[in-house]
């Protein structure tokens, strides 16, 4: 096989839906060159849902597809540029992370994950021809309206389930609920379980899975088939709603970055992975809540803290790494009474021998490019020589006396 294509980026975005493309918006309008990746369809899940009435600035309410062809356009105005292409492999461990497909390999200096997920499927007979737009759902929140004065069905127990089944109750004349247990048992919490039981619209089918989605070119039957008995219990709907379980795309991550016992990546609230430079946003995500409002929130955070680590990268080589003389690097927080005295001491200090460079991070506003030295973020004066550090002093030990000392040693090493 001919060696692989290799392209060059500062930002990679892996996914192309509503927090992927917001991501790259970000990216490509801070001047960035960004890529974005997507296996299929650019927008995502989001490009099935027949009506969003809860994303601000569309009062009158839009559809999904033509929501995320607006996002597209916006993209493409920043010079995003895109490849529907298969992630097949990432190394995204150290300051150039590589996102492999078939034919090219792609480096950059930071990565978004936004490979969103799946909503599991209940493999009955039929199922396939219902999805996206059909009859079969996974979002109350955003298809609810759609089924005003209209019967569906709910599959699940779970607190998404249920819940979700409470709020179609707000639209929907008559909601089936098919739950596997014996009846009275469910899975979500019991202050959800008591508000269901109590709804006059919501009826539960005990001991219930799905056999078989009927209709022509929309839904108009669910085959339940008893656990127990095998009896088949046919029920009639204007649509049904999967609530049993989501799959985050996750897989060619794992070993990398964090990821939490249902499969979700792990991230701080700006959207960063245990790697540097690495983050998560939308549906792969673990968070509370998945819906495009928040996927925008999540993706206007990762593009803008990618922005920061890249400029924090360039910085940090240009200002450490690259000076090969003796080097004293003060980390202070100006809030505190021992880092104003301590400082004061230092940029003394400075002034008097201008042959050793100071430089000075403030650890209050942020404390990522302290760490970059293997500090903490805890005030303290790091000593650097040739571009790597060779030992810290906490402040409480810090003196001139100590200083001294340390004009004495660059002075012994010439």
């Amino acid at each position: 096989m001919p060696d692989k294509k290799v392209e060059n980026y500062d930002v990679i975005v892996i996914g192309g839906g509503a927090a992927g493309m917001t991501a790259a918006i970000y990216a490509g309008r801070a001047r960035l060159s960004t890529l974005l990746i997507e296996k299929t369809l650019m927008g995502g899940l989001a490009t099935y849902t027949n009506e969003i009435e809860n994303y601000p600035g569309f009062p009158e309410g839009t559809n999904g597809e033509e929501l995320m062809k607006l996002f597209e356009r916006q993209m493409k105005k920043f010079n995003v540029k895109t490849k529907l292409a298969d992630v097949r492999q990432v190394d995204l461990n150290g300051d150039t992370k590589i996102v492999k497909t078939l034919r090219t390999d792609y480096h950059a200096k930071a990565v978004v994950i936004a490979t969103g997920g799946k909503p599991r499927l209940t493999g009955a007979k039929g199922e396939e021809k219902f999805l996206f737009g059909r009859g079969i759902s996974f979002c109350a929140t955003c298809d609810a309206a759609y089924y005003t004065d209209k019967e569906v069905l709910v599959v699940g127990s779970g607190d998404a389930a249920i819940e979700e089944a409470i709020f179609l109750s707000r639209f929907a004349k008559k909601i089936y609920i098919s739950v596997i247990h014996d009846e009275g048992i469910m899975d979500a919490n019991k202050v959800a379980q008591e508000q269901a039981m109590k709804n006059e619209k919501l009826h539960f089918i005990w001991n219930t899975v799905v056999d078989e989605f009927v209709g022509e070119e929309h839904l108009e039957k669910v085959m339940l088939k008893n656990v127990k008995t095998g009896e088949k219990i046919p029920v009639k709907v204007d649509g049904c709603f999967l609530f049993i379980g989501y799959l985050p795309n996750t897989e060619i991550f794992r070993g990398m970055v964090d990821i939490s016992d249902r499969g979700y990546i792990i991230t701080d609230e700006n959207m960063q992975t245990n790697i540097p430079g690495v983050y998560a946003v939308g549906d792969v995500r673990e968070k509370a809540l998945r819906q495009v409002s928040t996927a925008v929130g999540d993706g206007a955070v990762a593009g803008y803290m990618a922005e920061r680590y890249i400029e924090e990268t360039n910085v940090f080589q240009r200002e450490f790494k690259e000076y090969t003389g003796m080097q004293l690097v003060m980390c202070y927080d100006p809030t505190d009474a021992v880092s104003r005295e301590k400082l004061a001491i230092v940029e003394g200090f400075a002034k008097e021998n201008p042959g050793i460079k100071l430089s000075k991070i403030d650890v209050y506003k942020g404390k990522s490019m302290a760490k970059r030295l293997g500090v903490e973020g805890d005030p303290c004066l790091v000593v650097m020589n040739g571009g790597y550090v060779d030992y810290t002093i906490p402040l409480s030990e810090l003196s001139e006396d100590m200083l001294r000392h340390l004009k004495e040693d660059k002075a012994a090493n010439l």
